[in-house]
């Protein structure tokens, strides 16, 4: 399967064969006969991709503040790697598209093989020659569709939410200024409504395009002298009821000269990519103008719930969703009430789809809509693609299944080559990532199926995914005879630990979470000066606050932070005092989205040890994150972030600061590879694992249960 992909740091532009996408739950997978190229976004993250490295600084000066700050608190290998990882990556291109169904999720039951459909969604819907794609980013389209047109769907549903913003009654009038894509198809809709549309834009080619096609009643380049007199006339001098701003620029123009052209207590709607920072006189204020946001595709977008899990909402709350809108510019087209076909004015066939890309960036001649073809004809197959011609396999043969940010920057730099230890394959969730990951880390191939990561080949699996796969694949790789490393938490569900436990043992294979903060080098001094034995822990984490709509504080993906992420620090107190967690209390600050991200946690470990875990989310941003105390048989050990150790005892106090944060993933990743090379077993004990899992489950319950005492 092709896919257009660019390279962010060196602009890079190529087809290449991708591994075929999954059709996973609530989607449904589709070949393409044709997608569209927005010159707008999409021009502009190609321009960005060709730029220097200064020039690229320069536009987002907000990611280079974070590559300071990680600079600041990881140190250059990491803040290197993270960088590294973005500029190499393989990005897809494209966000609106149409084809016909050729797999679907075994829970849907809207689609089916051989529907007709249009498609939405950056990373989803992309210039590839086959795509997956959620159910509530696809509408089914009449069977004598024309695809072409279809392929619009993305940027009608953008232009009909902005639309909808404007709220325009019939026989009103709206200017819209810019008439790109999004301009003329919003002004088409509006026609369509019947209401008065009055076409701005810098170009004269776009004018007479809109004009011709009868798209506006009039229409005018901004600088044509008297525009605003010649508003007020064509309003009868009422002015504007709306301004839709489709204009994409840095300058305050549009703004400011949609208030001097609108009517009084008129409206703004803000579809394109532009400053909103109006001047208060002489117009907005005293027009008491209405400046309102237009948001994407409308509402759902950027909803978890909606995107993801196909969860709609319910129509007599929320009558137009992203969804409901690209019906309905998709019932526009079938029925005739806009056509849009004036404006693709070039085609290019899937291959030539970097000369396309061209076109945008150098302007070489007028353009509108960019449709690129798909040969439909094509035979397609899910065969895994060899990124490397080495096939031996060694004792310990690796592969992955998940490898976003974390296990590029923190995994996989740390898997030792040699002999012994072989690179098998990679599976990620979407093709780009796992073949890149392949070419860049010398895996053997990289997968489309888990039957290619699950076969003889590999011995040891590795498991990055969000949290709520981690049962399931750990249940997977030990069912398949495999070693199995994954990420914290080991999975989010109590019955699937029991599941695990019984699979472990009938498979007699290693077990590893990856708790890294107990192989960090300063946790080593503290464990081989304190010992094993009772000892008091403190272990405070000024985590802050994440946004209740990511994946991670979903209960069903994420598993909240509690078991996503304070399962780490249950560990590292069981790893300090060398015993087991025996009774858990814990309570929660009351939020109102039972976030339980602020927490108080009190753990009592079998050999009478005490630890008190602080999680916090309401904290400043300023303060480090991490900080231990352990006391025990009069010495008293502080660790500050994993980068810098305190011991206090008798005679002069130990003290080490590290140049660089260290909380152990190296060292991790290592002792696992070669504890399986030597004995044949993980680092960390399957018991501990175990009893860090069940603790994290009952620091829920203790929450639940208003702070009681739960036995582990």
């Amino acid at each position: 399967m092709q896919q257009l992909t660019q390279k962010l740091g060196s602009g890079q532009m190529v087809i290449q064969e991708i591994p075929y996408p999954q059709v996973g739950k609530g989607m449904i997978v589709v070949k393409n006969h044709y997608s569209i190229i927005s010159a707008g976004t999409e021009g502009s993250t190609v321009q960005a991709a060709r730029k220097s490295l200064i020039g690229k600084a320069k536009e987002r000066p907000q990611q280079v503040k974070q590559v300071i700050d990680t600079l600041k608190k990881q140190g250059p290998v990491q803040t290197y790697r993270a960088v590294m990882k973005k500029l190499d990556a393989y990005s897809p291109l494209g966000y609106s598209c149409a084809g016909e169904v050729i797999e679907v999720g075994d829970d849907v039951t809207e689609f089916q093989i051989g529907d007709k459909v249009a498609c939405a969604g950056a990373g989803y819907a992309n210039h590839a020659e086959i795509v997956s794609v959620p159910i509530n980013l696809c509408v089914k389209l009449d069977e004598d569709s024309s695809l072409k047109d279809a392929a619009y769907n993305t940027l009608g549903a953008i232009s009909m939410q902005g639309v909808r913003q404007a709220d325009m009654r019939l026989g009103e009038t709206c200017v819209i200024i810019g008439l790109g894509l999004l301009g003329q198809l919003a002004a088409l809709i509006l026609k369509a409504s019947g209401v008065n549309v009055i076409g701005i834009d810098v170009s004269e080619n776009a004018i007479n395009q809109a004009v011709e096609n009868n798209v506006v009643d009039f229409g005018w380049t901004r600088n044509t002298p008297g525009i605003e007199e010649k508003i007020n006339t064509a309003t009868k001098g009422v002015g504007a009821d709306a301004i839709i701003i489709a204009a994409a620029t840095s300058s305050t123009d549009p703004i400011n000269f949609a208030g001097s052209i609108a009517r009084k207590k008129g409206k703004v709607v803000i579809l394109g990519a532009v400053p909103t920072g109006f001047d208060r006189d002489p117009y907005w204020y005293r027009k008491e103008l209405e400046l309102k946001m237009a948001c994407s595709y409308g509402p759902g977008r950027y909803d978890l719930n909606y995107e993801e899990k196909g969860i709609d909402y319910p129509v007599a709350y929320v009558r137009w969703t992203e969804k409901r809108n690209m019906q309905a510019f998709q019932e526009l087209l079938s029925k005739n009430r806009i056509d849009i076909g004036y404006l693709t004015t070039h085609e290019f066939a899937f291959d030539d789809a970097p000369k396309a890309f061209d076109l945008v960036v150098n302007r070489t001649e007028p353009f509108t809509g960019i449709a690129l073809k798909y040969n439909i004809d094509k035979a397609q197959n899910k065969e895994a693609i060899t990124t490397s011609e080495d096939t031996k396999l060694g004792k310990i043969n690796v592969s992955f299944i998940g490898a976003g940010s974390y296990a590029q920057g923190n995994l996989l730099p740390n898997i030792p080559e040699s002999d012994e230890v072989k690179r098998i394959g990679v599976l990620t969730n979407t093709g780009t990532t796992s073949k890149r990951v392949a070419e860049k880390f010398k895996f053997q191939f990289c997968a489309t199926q888990e039957a290619d990561i699950l076969s003889d080949k590999t011995n040891t699996l590795f498991i990055a995914t969000r949290h709520d796969s981690h049962g399931e694949y750990v249940l997977k790789g030990l069912e398949s005879n495999k070693h199995v490393f994954v990420e914290k938490p080991l999975c989010l569900l109590e019955s699937e630990l029991e599941d695990i436990i019984k699979a472990q043992k009938t498979s007699g294979k290693s077990v590893m979470v990856g708790f890294n903060r107990r192989f960090s080098p300063l946790t080593k001094k503290i464990k081989s000066t304190l010992g094993d034995g009772p000892m008091s822990m403190i272990y405070r984490i000024n985590a802050g606050a994440i946004p209740r709509d990511t994946w991670i504080q979903d209960m069903e993906i994420g598993g909240g932070r509690i078991l996503g992420e304070v399962c780490h620090f249950i560990d590292y107190l069981t790893y300090l005092n060398g015993s087991l967690p025996m009774k858990v209390s814990a309570n929660a600050l009351p939020d109102p989205h039972g976030l339980n991200d602020t927490v108080n946690i009190l753990i009592q470990f079998e050999n009478g040890s005490t630890g008190t875990i602080g999680y916090y989310a309401n904290g400043s941003k300023s303060l480090a994150k991490e900080y231990v105390e352990v006391y025990a048989s009069g010495t008293t050990a502080i660790l500050s972030d994993f980068k810098e150790l305190k011991i206090y005892g008798k005679g002069k106090p130990f003290k080490k600061k590290l140049i660089n944060q260290n909380k152990g993933q190296k060292e991790m990743v290592e002792s696992f590879i070669n504890g399986l090379l030597n004995e044949a077993k993980a680092p960390i004990s399957f018991e501990d694992i175990v009893a860090v899992a069940k603790a994290s489950f009952k620091v829920l319950e203790s929450i639940t249960e208003g702070g009681q005492q739960i036995d582990v």
